[in-house]
């Protein structure tokens, strides 16, 4: 396997939530090493997020473990058991299935950066620990949805057309 030249790998912000939800991850910016190295079974990502960015909203997944390794400055991790700080070589992990929500903040005032290894399976369910969504992934794309796979409303994800 070739080594990959992370120079020409460029890191890409955006995020598929819908609405205003998209906001929440204006601070991150990911690096998909996976994918430029041709991998098929598990992506992994360098993940950069800036001073006050957030990785995700806090979700947990029905069917993808997730893994995360610390590289380099301070992120805060909050789960379901509470607030926990993560410097370079911390590492956490989420086995599917397991409804622990969980995401990365960053409090300081310089960039912080993970890599993430996540399982790929063809289809996928998340949910998402403080608001009332869901999200299914599979051929088609994503689709958000409320837990209950009612449609979202436009005040859930702050969608007022502006």
């Amino acid at each position: 396997m070739p080594k990959l030249d992370l120079s020409q790998i460029p890191f890409k912000g955006g995020s598929s939530y819908p609405g205003k939800l998209a906001q929440a991850t204006a601070g991150r910016f990911v690096q998909r090493l996976g994918d430029a190295g041709g991998l098929t079974q598990y992506g992994v990502n360098m993940v950069r997020l800036e001073p006050g960015g957030l990785s995700s909203l806090r979700h947990y997944h029905m069917e993808q473990d997730e893994f995360a390794l610390m590289v380099d400055g301070e992120l805060i991790l909050i789960d379901d058991d509470g607030e926990h700080v993560m410097r370079a070589g911390d590492c956490a992990s989420w086995p599917a299935g397991e409804a622990n929500g969980h995401h990365l903040v960053n409090r300081t005032d310089t960039p912080a950066t993970f890599l993430v290894v996540g399982t790929h399976t063809p289809t996928e369910t998340a949910y998402y620990s403080d608001i009332d969504m869901m999200v299914k992934d599979d051929a088609n794309g994503f689709s958000f949805t409320r837990k209950d796979g009612s449609p979202l409303t436009a005040d859930q994800i702050g969608d007022d057309n502006d």
